[in-house]
């Protein structure tokens, strides 16, 4: 992965990029506001993977988390330019070690068809699924 870059420096981010590529590629957050994008980003932990030469984003993770006890993954993101190259892997492993030192009890995610990314890093399901429960508001 010495190609790419993975960087928590909020400055490098490149929001507009990562509202289009989440509200019209990202089944979860298709139609997403960029209002609502912001809000998430500016409460969130965030991870950009970054193209080594050009600097270019390609990839995005969020994090949210009291760095204490939980933490969520989420909106994780590769372009499709730069997919299969492992690269969703490497952005994974940066934030769990990222997180590593935070001592918490669990990172949750949720995912329809990445199962093989995630537990490449450690990700696994649920032991007890019928503990969890979710309020929709949506």
């Amino acid at each position: 992965m010495s190609d790419y870059e993975i960087s928590t420096d909020p400055d490098r981010l490149d929001p507009a990029r990562v509202h289009h590529w989440l509200s019209t590629d990202a089944y979860w957050a298709l139609g997403r506001s960029r209002e609502k994008q912001d809000r998430a980003i500016a409460g969130s932990l965030n991870f950009g993977a970054y193209d080594g030469g050009s600097g270019e984003q390609v990839g995005y993770a969020r994090v949210v988390t009291d760095h204490a006890t939980f933490a969520w993954l989420c909106d994780v993101y590769i372009a499709p330019s730069v997919r299969g190259r492992g690269l969703g892997t490497a952005l994974v492993t940066a934030v769990r070690e990222r997180l590593e030192p935070c001592g918490l009890r669990r990172i949750l995610l949720a995912t329809h068809d990445a199962h093989g990314v995630y537990e490449k890093v450690g990700f696994q399901g649920l032991k007890d699924p019928e503990h969890w429960m979710a309020l929709l508001l949506e």
